[in-house]
C-alpha cells in the first residue's frame, strides 16, 4: 500500500520540506523545497506555500501523515523550541493546518533513523575517514552514534540489533567542552565567562564556535604563548595580529564568518588555528562519546560543516589522530578500531523524517 508523508527538517539556517513516498520499492522523496529559517515567523506559512505550489502544479493527492525534525528538544506538549532561531514548532498548529497526525522530533533522532539507510561503502553519500595508520573497519550491529556539527551541534543514537531499529533523542551538543592544552582551555575561559557558566561544547563545536574561536584568537586575549601543542601554523604571522584577510572577516556580517574561515584556512594563519582547533575539539568530543556508547556501528558525522571540510578533516588524519586520544590504554585500542564515517548525503534529514513517519504512522 503506498503512503504519502509530509515531512520537514528544520534547523537554524534552513527549513526543508518534502513528499515523501513508501510503497513496495522503499521510501523516496519525490518534492522538496527550501526555505530560511530565519526568514519565517513559523512553520506554518511555509508549510501552507509549499502545499499551495504543490496543488498549483497538479498533485491533489492526500497527505497520510506529518514528520517534522527540529533542532532542538521535543516538549511535552508537542513543541519544539528551536535552539538556534527565534521561534517554535507546534504540532497543534499544523495539524489545524493539514488536518492529519502530526508528529515532532528532534533532529538528531531523525539522522538517527535516516544513517540505518546508508550504505558505508557508497563512496556518494559516504566518506569513510581511514585511521592514521591507513586502517578501515566495518560497521557492525549495535548502537549507531550520530555527530553533526552545523548552526549547532546535534547528537543522536540508533540500536540497531537484530533488525530492529529503535533511535533515541539526544541534547549531547550541549555537554561540556573538551579541553587539552592552553589554548583550549584559555577559550573554554573566556566563554565561560561570555556565558556565565561552564561553556559547552556546542559553543565551540560547531559553525557559531568556528566564529567565536576565530574572535578570540583575533582579540587581545590570545597569546602565541598559549599554543603548547604541535598547531603547524606561522607563529610569527599570528604574533603580527590580525592579517587583512582576519580583519575583512570581522567586519563582515556574524553569520559568514564560519564559511569564511574554513574558504580561508589554506592561506591565512588565523583561519588556520581556527579550523585546526575546531577540529580537534570536534574529533576529542566524538571520542568521548564514543566511549560513553561504545558504537559498534560507527561514529557517524553528519551536519554541513563535516562534508563541506572533508578533505581539511581528511588531511594528515587530523580528525582520526585526535578522534584516538584518550588517557586509558583500553579505550584508545577501542577509539583505533571504530569506524568513523563522513555523512554526504544533504537529504539524510528528510529521508530520517520518513523513516520516522513510517514507523510511527504504523503504530499509531
Amino acid at each position: 500500500m503506498s503512503k504519502l508523508f509530509l515531512v520537514g527538517d528544520v534547523g537554524g539556517t534552513n527549513t526543508n520540506l518534502a513528499l515523501a513516498r513508501h510503497d513496495q520499492s522503499g521510501i523516496r522523496l519525490i518534492k522538496k523545497a527550501r526555505f530560511s529559517t530565519r526568514q519565517e515567523k513559523s512553520l506554518v506559512d511555509p508549510v501552507r506555500r509549499f502545499l499551495e505550489a504543490e496543488r498549483a502544479g497538479g498533485s491533489a493527492e492526500a497527505i497520510d501523515f506529518c514528520c517534522i525534525s527540529g533542532a532542538g528538544p521535543v516538549l511535552s506538549d508537542e513543541s519544539i523550541p528551536l535552539t538556534n532561531a527565534p521561534w517554535s514548532i507546534h504540532a497543534s498548529e499544523l495539524f489545524s493546518l493539514l488536518n492529519v497526525p502530526v508528529k515532532l522530533i528532534n533532529d538528531f533522532t531523525a539522522l538517527s533513523y535516516a544513517v540505518t539507510l546508508l550504505d558505508y561503502r557508497d563512496t556518494g553519500a559516504v566518506t569513510q575517514l581511514p585511521h592514521p595508520d591507513g586502517s578501515l573497519y566495518e560497521p557492525r550491529d549495535g548502537i549507531m552514534l550520530v555527530i553533526g556539527a552545523g548552526t549547532g551541534l546535534g547528537v543522536g543514537f540508533v540500536d540497531r540489533s537484530g533488525g530492529h531499529i529503535k533511535a533515541f533523542p539526544s541534547e549531547g551538543g550541549h555537554s561540556e567542552m573538551p579541553c587539552f592544552d592552553d589554548l583550549s582551555r584559555a577559550i573554554h575561559r573566556w566563554l565561560s565567562d561570555r556565558y556565565g557558566y561552564a561553556a559547552g561544547a556546542e559553543i565551540a563545536i560547531a559553525g557559531q564556535g568556528i566564529a567565536n574561536i576565530f574572535e578570540f584568537i583575533c582579540s587581545d586575549e590570545f597569546s602565541v604563548r598559549m599554543l603548547t601543542g604541535d598547531y603547524e601554523v606561522p607563529h610569527a604571522a599570528l604574533a603580527a595580529g590580525p592579517s587583512e584577510t582576519a580583519r575583512s572577516i570581522l567586519t563582515s556580517p556574524h553569520l559568514d564568518w564560519p564559511a569564511k574561515i574554513a574558504l580561508h584556512a589554506e592561506d591565512d594563519a588565523f583561519c588556520a588555528l581556527t579550523m585546526e582547533l575546531f577540529v580537534r575539539l570536534y574529533a576529542l568530543k566524538a571520542a568521548n562519546l564514543a566511549s560513553i556508547f561504545l558504537p559498534a556501528g560507527g561514529v557517524w558525522l553528519a551536519g554541513g560543516i563535516s562534508s563541506k571540510n572533508e578533505a581539511w578533516l581528511i588531511k594528515n588524519a587530523r580528525f582520526m589522530r585526535w578522534f584516538e586520544k584518550n588517557y586509558a590504554p583500553h579505550i584508545r585500542q577501542f577509539l583505533a578500531h571504530t569506524p568513523v564515517m563522513i555523512v554526504k548525503n544533504y537529504d539524510i534529514s528528510l529521508l530520517g523524517a520518513a523513516v520516522a513517519a513510517l514507523q510511527l504512522s504504523a503504530h499509531g
